[in-house]
């Protein structure tokens, strides 16, 4: 009896000595924010001691998270020296109640997981910055940086801004600008943690700066950005208002021509002088072709809106729909176009205009 109770419990020992030792992939965290803000991207970064050379690569996984987005789940492992490895996860919340993924760490071997290793999540602080503050853009960054910008005027009465943003470690695609009706993202460049935006916004032409708050995850404060809205001699799109049937120029020439008309008219009823009938022909057919209204049609969806007709020029916004629009202009390969239903005038590229 006694020696099968030594043999069991000699029997258990080398198990758990067996166990014990077949344990290679070590996890833990090494880098964890306290706390993060709304709409912050943050990075927790995981480490691995690996104690065997018999794998291929490490694979991780996430599962139980709440509210929250993994925006770099196909991040690779690297070796940072000898048996250790680290991994950067970049993390998005948009609520207080969120919480971590656990990370399932695996050590694969042509292609079969040989061991797993999980962490568990932590609890990271949460807080909803700026509540009420309305110079605040939303754009949370370690670095911000105002590359270029450029104002022109837009039409007799608003101006249009470019703006042209470097940020690291940032949110760009939450960017806004409170109180300003007509704004827009024209392009975003991710590839984080960088990125870079190109966005406009249409203002009154009276308006001589444009200022917003962004929170700086270094400085822990909040930082002011003024862009001096400095309006160039220059009209977008033209050299004369956007929609040429709306420029004064062109409203005068159309009154010129209908008192024309009128005089001549009456200058036949009271003459009866066939020149004066000729000349009333004349100037009703050009009055008709004055007052003809612009022909239209439908801008694809997925369309971009082009500030200038070049190849080169700043892309306006995208279409998310298809939209009737009215032709204004052509000009070689663009054709010059104002919204009906979604009030906008730019240039498109004449492939993406299409009839009704």
């Amino acid at each position: 009896m006694k020696k099968t109770l030594s043999l069991i419990i000699l029997i258990n020992i080398l198990l758990s000595i067996n166990l014990f030792a077949a344990k290679n992939l070590y996890v833990s965290y090494k880098e964890i924010p306290k706390q993060v803000y709304k709409n912050q991207k943050f990075e927790v970064t995981i480490k691995a001691l690996v104690t065997t050379k018999n794998f291929d690569y490490i694979t991780t996984s996430f599962s139980n998270a709440k509210n929250i987005k993994v925006l770099n789940p196909n991040s690779k492992w690297v070796n940072t020296s000898g048996a250790n490895y680290e991994n950067k996860f970049f993390f998005k919340a948009d609520q207080g109640s969120f919480r971590l993924p656990t990370f399932s760490n695996k050590l694969v071997k042509n292609g079969k997981t040989i061991e797993v290793s999980s962490l568990s999540p932590v609890s990271i602080a949460y807080s909803d910055i700026a509540k009420g503050d309305e110079r605040f853009s939303n754009i949370i960054a370690k670095d911000f940086k105002l590359k270029a910008y450029k104002t022109k005027q837009y039409n007799n009465k608003e101006s249009l801004t470019i703006i042209d943003i470097d940020a690291i470690n940032s949110n760009l695609e939450d960017f806004s600008i409170h109180g300003i009706q007509e704004q827009g993202r024209s392009k975003l460049s991710d590839n984080y943690p960088n990125q870079n935006l190109i966005y406009y916004v249409v203002m009154p032409i009276h308006k001589k700066k444009l200022q917003f708050k962004y929170y700086n995850t270094t400085s822990k404060s909040f930082v002011t950005v003024t862009v001096p809205l400095i309006l160039q001699n220059e009209l977008v799109s033209t050299q004369t208002d956007l929609n040429p049937n709306d420029s004064s120029f062109e409203k005068y020439k159309k009154m010129a021509v209908v008192v024309l008309l009128l005089i001549f008219v009456l200058l036949y009823i009271w003459k009866r002088n066939k020149i004066y009938l000729g000349t009333s022909i004349v100037l009703f057919i050009i009055t008709a072709i004055y007052l003809m209204p612009n022909s239209t049609g439908i801008v694809k969806k997925d369309s971009y809106i082009y500030i200038l007709p070049t190849k080169n020029s700043t892309i306006f916004f995208k279409l998310e729909n298809q939209e009737k629009v009215e032709i204004l202009n052509r000009k070689k390969d663009f054709i010059k176009v104002m919204g009906i239903d979604k009030k906008f005038i730019g240039w498109i590229k004449e492939e993406n205009f299409g009839k009704n």
